[in-house]
């Protein structure tokens, strides 16, 4: 079994709380927009880190983490990307690669709305975990946690930070 930490537009800002919510996660997987290459340094020293780089990072973070991440987690198909819609509206730039070789795990950020939703038509399921930064439009900052057990995401854990 593997436990996730899932984190997305922290705009350069890391509550500390997250290394409290990801102490017992085994990754932490962050959906991009970091806003630094520090702030992803950090999540990387605490635990093994996945990332995208958004819309908003510079050079420095996307030398090191890639637009698209694609992988296999357990015997879980998983694809990362920080835009990429959710179900009936996918990004464009996604939307024939989805469709032809879909993942069973999509995860995006971008929106800074929480959605988790199952798309029935390519058997896939869609996570956002939000935004767990400061700048933005959104009122609750939030991350999500699960575990992935062999071909099973499961036990499904929604955070919301203070403030």
């Amino acid at each position: 079994m593997t436990r996730i930490g899932l984190i997305s537009d922290t705009h350069s800002y890391l509550d500390d709380a997250v290394f409290k919510h990801f102490e017992n996660c085994d990754e932490i997987w962050h959906a991009g927009d970091f806003g630094t290459i520090e702030l992803a340094d950090k999540l990387a020293a605490f635990k093994p880190l996945k990332g995208v780089y958004g819309n908003i990072d510079d050079k420095d973070v996307r030398i090191v983490y890639p637009e698209h991440l694609r992988f296999k987690c357990e015997n879980v198909d998983v694809w990362m990307t920080h835009i990429g819609g959710y179900p009936g509206r996918y990004s464009q730039n996604i939307k024939t690669e989805i469709y032809s070789n879909p993942p069973q795990l999509f995860i995006t950020g971008h929106s800074h709305i929480l959605k988790v939703m199952f798309d029935k038509k390519i058997n896939c399921l869609h996570m956002n975990p939000g935004a767990a930064g400061k700048q933005g439009w959104h009122k609750v900052r939030t991350l999500l946690r699960f575990n992935i057990d062999g071909a099973k995401i499961q036990d499904l854990q929604i955070i919301e930070l203070a403030g």
